[in-house]
């Protein structure tokens, strides 16, 4: 059934703010979704890589989560709850505690701090400081990590910083894996300043790192790197927090992006796709012994999101409960690989990066990944582009989608990067 609207482009930019921005990307004004899959208002349909920036991992409407979520409303199920005690939150708890940290061998305490990522990471920096007694922080070249204000100052982005109108203080970066291409041995200058009383370093409280930096451009760090990282901090007593907002939730292939490494962060941050849904919901993880807030030091309106509790359980229930879909997301990646490999093989100036279902097609001349993203939109596939000068094609393609759906996406792709070369070279 077709609804007919009178809906177009106008009505947005005359009346929201000039800050959207995928929009300016995908001109189309989107109407349903399911799956992996997105419809339009002229009933036009585009596969999607963008997967909500990763909040999507099981698809749009997911019916296993979407069934659950219609009962609890059906039975007048708490929706705003706080921090109040519900039975969504409980079974959530329950559930969470029981096929994800207990399998693992992980001993978390579970703070919601609020709807978002950057709130789960705002709670991980303050917490830090308390415990530490410390205020700097290490972070690290090209790193993401949020848009307030204590985020923005772990944040790498030149552009995302500036928009906060103040100095961004309290924060130190240190180079990414790779970042000085294998010529600067890993964390020598780090521990150097650290350990010299004429630095000018302030000791810090923590290092906050993303396993596979998204937004910075797909940028991978060794399972050796992040071992070494967290062998760093223990011996110098810093606090390692590891930002699992993007990366977690399976996107990798392990539910913990860093269980590759064999390594247990102190502090962990969730959110995006640990709602299941869609649904904003967001956590902090750690330790134990870090546990020293006082109740109500740090809180938030909306940390007590209970239909996301709901399909957030089912989730785990769903996709966590053995590791089909763990080894299913490995293997996808590994196909998206070889066809990038394909396309590398083909064309001069372009390479790939990426872990799992992350991954990252990465051009030399920057402008051809926003061509190619603007062709495979027209071709009817949605991907974004990352990076520091958005150099970088990025898919997050739903980890549910089929071997048939990945196989079109690739081939759209791939035409997409023929086609936006040959311009350039014509």
């Amino acid at each position: 059934m077709t609804i007919e609207t009178s809906l177009d482009d106008r009505t947005f930019t005359k009346h929201e703010s000039e800050v959207r921005s995928y929009c300016r990307d995908w001109p189309a004004v989107f109407d349903t979704a399911q799956g992996s899959w997105l419809t339009d208002v002229d009933g036009n349909r585009y596969l999607d890589f963008f997967a909500g920036a990763g909040a999507l991992n099981y698809g749009h409407n997911n019916p296993v989560l979407k069934e659950a979520l219609l009962e609890y409303i059906a039975r007048d199920g708490i929706t705003h709850g706080l921090d109040m005690s519900t039975r969504a939150k409980g079974e959530f708890l329950e559930t969470f505690a029981a096929k994800i940290l207990e399998p693992r061998g992980l001993d978390y305490k579970i703070q919601f701090p609020g709807p978002t990522g950057t709130n789960a990471v705002e709670a991980a920096l303050k917490l830090a400081r308390k415990v530490t007694g410390r205020e700097a922080i290490i972070n690290f070249t090209n790193a993401f990590h949020g848009m307030t204000l204590g985020s923005l100052a772990v944040t790498g982005n030149s552009m995302k910083r500036s928009g906060a109108g103040i100095p961004l203080v309290h924060a130190t970066p240190m180079p990414f894996d790779n970042y000085f291409d294998g010529v600067v041995e890993d964390f020598n200058w780090f521990e150097r300043v650290l350990d010299d009383s004429g630095s000018g370093f302030n000791r810090p409280a923590a290092v906050i790192v993303e396993t596979v930096q998204g937004e910075g451009g797909v940028n991978v760090a060794r399972a050796e790197w992040l071992r070494g990282l967290a062998d760093l901090c223990k011996r110098k007593d810093l606090l390692l927090i590891v930002d699992d907002v993007q990366m977690g939730c399976g996107r990798t292939g392990d539910f913990f992006s860093f269980e590759e490494a064999g390594i247990v962060p102190d502090i962990v941050t969730l959110s995006k796709s640990i709602g299941g849904y869609g649904l904003p919901m967001a956590l902090t993880l750690f330790k134990p012994e870090l546990d020293v807030w006082e109740p109500g030091e740090h809180n938030g309106t909306f940390r007590g999101n209970n239909p996301a509790f709901v399909t957030a359980t089912e989730a785990i229930k769903k996709y966590w409960s053995d590791d089909k879909l763990s080894v299913q997301v490995k293997a996808k990646g590994m196909e998206i690989a070889q066809a990038f490999d394909a396309i590398c093989a083909r064309h001069e100036g372009v390479s790939h990066r990426g872990r799992g279902m992350a991954q990252g097609l990465v051009f030399e001349k920057a402008e051809l990944a926003d061509r190619t993203c603007e062709i495979a939109f027209g071709k009817g596939l949605l991907a974004e582009t990352s990076g520091p000068n958005s150099e970088v094609v990025k898919l997050l393609p739903p980890l549910t989608l089929t071997s048939e759906e990945l196989a079109q996406g690739m081939a759209i792709l791939s035409e997409s990067v023929d086609e936006a070369i040959k311009e350039t070279n014509a």
